[in-house]
């Protein structure tokens, strides 16, 4: 059943929150910034408010909708649009690179209960160019938050590992049908040249600082024998030949530091 408007309803389930704020809107739309050369992928059309700008421009634009309805909807209004594709699908099911078949840029209002998977999912090789998304502020702070600040944590370490972060403008709630309870920030996130961790040990690494502040509470010594295999004696060396006083904590760790870290213990298990 279409609402009042004809859009399809609302569905709780999919965190829909569709913006709509056009001062907003039209900064994201500025934000994404392709080059001539790269295509759009946009992540979570909706009803299309962000969409209708980036189509309104000259780059490609394939727009990923898991709604049907949606999906219909935004189909027939771009039909006689060559450079728009419409996807129906969940993006993290999506090969995100091979819709774009070349250089491309990401952007995305994307459902906060689903965040983090969608975040690790396109910092994935070949890596877009950057990517632009919509999400809780709290998100965002902790995305770009330094080594040894309170929102410092697992999630600020992987995302800086492979990329460089910042927040672009926050976004109030009312910019949104329905509002969402939390405030908004648009956060930029371009992968580095020289990332800590190579695309192979990405996943691991992530595993690895998990475990690690999953006990943040603990130093790090007795952190990394939780996590690992390693003695007391070889935690003690590792650490000591990397210089980390095992007193110190994972939250004061930066990125670079924690891949040495791994690293280092994968190297004791492998002899």
């Amino acid at each position: 059943m279409a609402s009042r408007r004809g859009h399809p309803p609302v569905l709780k389930r999919l965190g829909q929150h569709f913006l709509y704020d056009d001062r907003v809107l039209h900064g994201i739309a500025d934000a994404v910034a392709p080059l001539p050369d790269e295509t759009v992928i946009e992540i979570g059309p909706g009803r299309g408010a962000l969409t209708d700008i980036l189509a309104s421009r000259k780059n490609p634009l394939v727009a990923i909708e898991i709604d049907r309805a949606l999906t219909e909807q935004l189909r027939t209004r771009y039909a006689s649009n060559p450079r728009v594709t419409i996807v129906e699908g969940d993006v993290l099911e999506t090969d995100i690179a091979a819709l774009a078949n070349g250089p491309y840029v990401v952007v995305g209002n994307v459902p906060y209960y689903i965040t983090t998977p969608i975040l690790f999912h396109v910092l994935r090789a070949p890596y877009p160019r950057h990517a632009v998304f919509l999400v809780q502020l709290e998100v965002a702070q902790r995305i770009v938050a330094p080594p040894g600040s309170r929102t410092y944590g697992a999630l600020s370490v992987n995302v800086q590992a492979v990329a460089n972060a910042e927040i672009v403008f926050e976004v109030p709630r009312g910019a949104f049908k329905p509002p969402p309870k939390v405030t908004s920030a648009l956060v930029k996130i371009t992968p580095r040249t020289d990332p800590v961790v190579e695309p192979a040990d990405a996943a691991k690494f992530r595993s690895f600082v998990q475990g690690l502040f999953g006990m943040r509470r603990k130093q790090i010594g007795n952190a990394l024998r939780s996590v690992s295999d390693l003695t007391t004696q070889q935690v003690a060396d590792v650490l000591a030949k990397l210089e980390i006083d095992p007193r110190a904590r994972p939250e004061t760790l930066s990125p670079e530091i924690q891949a040495t870290l791994m690293k280092a213990v994968r190297s004791v298990l492998v002899v």
